[in-house]
């Protein structure tokens, strides 16, 4: 059977112009799943990052903080909800240059992958609605009840995305022959140095440094205009 091309995509901040997990919190304190409490622990992170005097990295750690220490005991009815909340919400909260750069892919035949460190239950259904054919992301364990309980499954595999890519190779008989790949930060480094067409969109300081070292394709959507560097 011939093999199909692949494109892969990081989700957070590079087609959804957020963060998924950060809209969960946001919904599930707004439900009294999570106690308000869990805002306090990445407030400060949040405004140092809005007044530009902290850096987006530590937000969002502090959120993942927030969501570890609150999640255990939460059922999976009541996250399900919430997930299913934000997508409603947010579906179309994306990028253009990523939105319409999956259409094209998708049409030309291409196998797409969508990785996010975000949860699999929100991820699968904002990526779903956008044709992706293989969505991964963090699987929180369950325990009796349906009730979660605060450990992530399988960490080593989702926090390299370039396992992930090797692994979907082999088993949905794929090729990196005219592969392309769209990540925001140096965490996607791992993908994007295997696939033949590697693009920096709206990249971190870090990502950008490296992608101009490598001579990688730059992309930047501000308001609106798409900048290519």
């Amino acid at each position: 059977m011939k093999k199909k091309k692949v494109a892969i995509f990081d989700v957070d901040g590079t087609i959804f112009r957020g963060s998924l997990l950060i809209e969960l919190v946001e919904v599930l304190i707004e439900r009294g799943i999570f106690k308000v409490e869990a805002r306090r622990l990445y407030q400060d992170e949040k405004f140092r990052w809005l007044d530009r005097k902290g850096d987006y990295e530590n937000y969002i750690n502090a959120v993942v903080a927030s969501f570890m220490k609150n999640l255990k005991g939460v059922t999976y009815g009541d996250f399900k909800d919430a997930a299913d909340t934000v997508v409603a919400r947010y579906h179309d909260r994306t990028y253009r240059y990523t939105r319409d750069l999956v259409i094209e892919l998708r049409r030309k035949g291409y196998y797409l992958l969508a990785v996010s460190h975000s949860p699999k239950g929100i991820v699968d259904s904002f990526c779903k609605r956008l044709g992706f054919n293989k969505i991964y992301g963090m699987f929180y364990e369950l325990g009796p009840s349906d009730r979660f309980t605060g450990t992530v499954s399988d960490a080593h595999l989702i926090h390299n995305k370039g396992t992930i890519l090797r692994r979907a190779i082999l088993k949905e008989n794929l090729t990196l022959s005219g592969s392309v790949g769209v990540g925001d930060t140096e965490g996607d480094i791992a993908f994007l140095e295997l696939v033949d067409k590697p693009i920096c969109f709206n990249p971190n300081k870090k990502l950008f440094t490296y992608a101009k070292r490598l001579g990688w394709k730059v992309v930047v959507e501000r308001k609106d205009v798409i900048y290519k560097l």
